[in-house]
Order: C-alpha cells, then sequence, then structure tokens
C-alpha cells in the first residue's frame, strides 16, 4: 500500500468520493450528512491522501485543521472492491501521525451514529478516540457520533 497527497482529480477518486457521498443519502438524512464533495475537499485547510495498490486506489482520507492545535479526520473511505485489507487502519495511522507531526493536541471526527458505521467507529475506539460532544461548528445530531482523541 502507498499513501499519497492527491489532488482529487483523477476519475478513480472522483468516482470514489461520489460513492463515499452516495453511501452517506443510504445510511443518513440530508441535514445529517457531513462529508465534503470535491471542491471542499481542495480548500487549503484539508490534506488529502490517497492509499494505491499499484494502479487500483484503495482507499482516501483528509485531515482538515480547524485551528493550530485541533484537527478532524474527513472523508475516510475503503473502496468497496478492498474492504477488509486494512486501508482503512493503515489511513487512519496515516493521519495520526501527521496530526502528531503538525503538533496538534487533538484529533477529532463526526461520523454516523447507525448501525452501519459501527465498524468505523470500532476503529476509532480500538485507536483510542473517545466519545465527545460536538464540536467545531457541529451541533447535537442523534444521528451523528463525535469521538475525538489527545495526542
Amino acid at each position: 500500500m502507498m499513501i499519497k497527497v492527491d489532488d482529487l482529480t483523477s476519475s478513480e477518486v472522483i468516482s470514489l468520493i461520489g460513492e463515499h457521498l452516495h453511501g452517506m443519502t443510504l445510511h443518513s438524512p440530508p441535514e445529517s450528512i457531513h462529508a465534503l464533495g470535491l471542491e471542499e475537499l481542495r480548500k487549503p485547510e484539508i490534506t488529502f491522501w490517497t492509499v494505491w495498490d499499484g494502479e487500483q486506489l484503495m482507499g482516501c482520507g483528509a485531515l482538515k485543521e480547524l485551528d493550530r492545535q485541533h484537527g478532524e479526520i474527513k472523508s475516510m473511505r475503503t473502496a468497496s472492491s478492498h474492504l477488509r485489507k486494512g486501508v482503512a487502519q493503515a489511513m487512519l495511522e496515516h493521519i495520526i501521525k501527521e496530526a502528531k507531526c503538525r503538533d496538534y493536541k487533538k484529533l477529532s471526527l463526526e461520523t454516523g451514529s447507525m448501525e452501519a458505521f459501527l465498524p468505523a467507529r470500532k476503529l476509532y475506539e480500538k485507536y483510542g478516540f473517545d466519545y465527545c460532544p460536538p464540536f467545531g461548528d457541529y451541533t447535537n445530531d442523534p444521528n451523528s457520533a463525535f469521538m475525538t482523541k489527545e495526542l
């Protein structure tokens, strides 16, 4: 697996982000979808990475700077054909390492509270993320789970 910074222009990446956004609509009401589209992911406060196996796109993830000490994990997604191969774990480890290199004191995320998001929540729990109140611009939402990790 190779992880690299990505500019979100390849057809594979565009397709994976489309799959990610579509997946959110299957499990969350519109007002509870906090996934970012291509243009939002290109903002300067966001670093976007992709995971590759040769020419095959395996997954993606992003880190958004909320402030100089706090980052947010965004757009974690494993391509359907690469589930259960350790892609999400590799991306999460990469993001945590990068957040530490940036001297962030805290790393947070929002994910769904429904059953479909249980594997993601379990992964985050395994890496020491604890449930927390909404952070940043988020508000209380029964369809969201908020998690954070002190670095």
